[in-house]
């Protein structure tokens, strides 16, 4: 399950303006999710599910459900993204969002093969949050509560699954694109990316130039 905004100027990746304008931004946000999706979509899954907040465009390969989010916070809607996903089809769930477009299929065909002998698996994030969680069985107190956008997010969320009396599996630790810096690096690790095209178009500054499709 990929966990995302509609890419839509103004609404997504505001904390790369500046430098970029905010219809930068948001072609960024886009080729972030592409990507994400690509991963998603060359994952051996049951389901694949986009939890999405706005409506699913172009962008948006086949062979998807999508499903709205639910709640208020963030914690709010991770949990009802669980609960909606296993509810369509009850068994593990691995969540991931569109802010790490160098993720691969093997990352991901790793998250989903733990959970046969692991609780949960985590990705933490190199800002402090986590750019995956997977569960075997979904249960929202293992998320509402959270602080979510903080530095110590993953910590948080990690001690909350610990706590649990969770077996976790660990994933390596990923770069989200947040700011600018990091969209850089993350461009640098994932160069035949779609996001990595699209921000070296961007700093070409080319008019009427469709980057990434």
């Amino acid at each position: 399950m990929l966990i995302a905004k509609e890419p839509v100027a103004g609404r997504v990746k505001t904390r790369l303006t500046p430098p970029y304008s905010p219809a930068e931004a948001a072609a960024l946000a886009e080729a972030a999710l592409r990507d994400s999706l690509r991963a998603v979509a060359a994952t051996p899954a049951a389901q694949r599910i986009l939890a999405l907040d706005g409506l699913p465009g172009r962008w948006l390969p086949p062979g998807f459900v999508v499903i709205p989010q639910r709640g208020a916070g963030l914690d709010e809607r991770l949990a009802a993204a669980f609960a909606d996903a296993h509810r369509l089809r009850p068994g593990p769930v691995v969540l991931i969002g569109m802010d790490t477009p160098q993720v691969t299929p093997e990352l991901l065909g790793e998250a989903g093969a733990a959970l046969a002998d692991h609780d949960a698996v985590y990705g933490p994030a190199a800002d402090g949050g986590f750019w995956l969680l997977g569960l075997r069985r979904p249960d929202p107190a293992l998320l509402l509560g959270v602080p979510m956008s903080h530095p110590e997010t993953g910590k948080v969320q990690l001690d909350r699954l610990v706590r649990a009396g969770l077996a976790v599996h660990h994933l390596p630790e990923l770069v989200d694109v947040d700011t600018a810096a990091a969209a850089t690096e993350v461009a640098r690790q994932a160069p035949a990316s779609c996001f990595a095209t699209t921000l070296r178009t961007l700093h070409r500054r080319p008019d009427r130039e469709e980057p990434c499709r």
